[in-house]
């Protein structure tokens, strides 16, 4: 779980970094037209300042999301000793897939369930082979005695063996059978309780899950509708209908739509791994 996290936080602090580096070239291509046309006398010189305003605050806000990116990955790599490869492309590592996202109805063995039932395998047939044995088995006693039969004689070694057959059950019998009947009736309490949570953190997931897709649904139709709008703004910009205050504002909510629907595709993939997990799969 502590590793899952992890990745997932470092899969997030990267997209974070990633777009924050395409709004601070957005903003610096931005900031060089606004000085072309404030040399040609097109802007004033307040609309410069606003627009390098908007680079410095972009420029912060790359080097804070580097770091955090940095921070993450660190974590990961103390976690797991390995280091992520440097090519992995966030999207294609964390687009979910319809074959990655399991049955939630699908007849899937659990793995901690399947080691509790064999646990109670063994204690039951445990318990049935003390039944069976309706006696203690037979105990064999093997000594050796060193002596001589009078004085002046040469010592001589004796060997004895001795059988010891057992009548009846006795209650070491009964104890032993007790014991075995009392570890499998734990044992099948202890499934019992693991089912309940397992089937309890199944649903879980399969609601956040669901969650997850709406999310990515509203912030993708958000981020659509954001660029459209900034190139809309960005034309207007450029023919000298809108102003500059206006331009920063739409470049900055699409940027801010963009890193949503990102950060939404990383969540759904995240709520697939966690139901996954939920559903005793390998990660995927």
């Amino acid at each position: 779980s502590s590793v899952r996290d992890a990745w997932w936080g470092w899969l997030r602090a990267r997209v974070d970094a990633e777009l924050a580096s395409e709004q601070l070239a957005n903003a610096q291509r931005l900031a060089a037209d606004v000085a072309k046309r404030t040399n040609a006398g097109d802007l004033a010189k307040s609309d410069q300042h606003q627009a390098e305003g908007a680079v410095a605050a972009a420029q912060a806000h790359a080097a804070q999301a580097q770091a955090a990116s940095a921070a993450a990955l660190a974590q990961v790599m103390a976690l797991t000793g390995r280091t992520a490869p440097a090519d992995l492309k966030v999207n294609a590592a964390v687009e979910p897939t319809p074959d990655s996202t399991p049955h939630t109805g699908a007849s899937v063995g659990h793995p901690l369930l399947a080691e509790l039932e064999d646990r109670i395998t063994m204690a039951e047939r445990t318990a049935q082979l003390i039944s069976a044995q309706r006696r203690s088995n037979p105990e064999l006693t093997v000594a050796t005695a060193r002596g001589r039969g009078a004085f002046g004689e040469r010592y001589g070694q004796t060997v004895l063996i001795g059988i010891r057959v057992p009548l009846g059950a006795g209650p070491r019998h009964d104890a032993r059978l007790a014991t075995a009947q009392a570890e499998a009736i734990e044992v099948q309490s202890q499934l019992v309780l693991e089912q309940a949570r397992i089937q309890a953190d199944k649903q879980g997931a399969a609601a956040r899950l669901e969650a997850a897709r709406t999310q990515l649904d509203a912030a993708q139709r958000r981020a659509q509708l954001a660029n459209e709008s900034r190139s809309f703004f960005d034309k207007s910009f450029r023919l000298g209908e809108s102003d500059l205050p206006t331009r920063l504002r739409i470049e900055a909510e699409a940027a801010e739509a963009a890193r949503q629907a990102a950060r939404s595709r990383i969540d759904l993939a995240s709520a697939i791994s966690a139901l996954r997990q939920s559903l005793g799969l390998l990660p995927q």
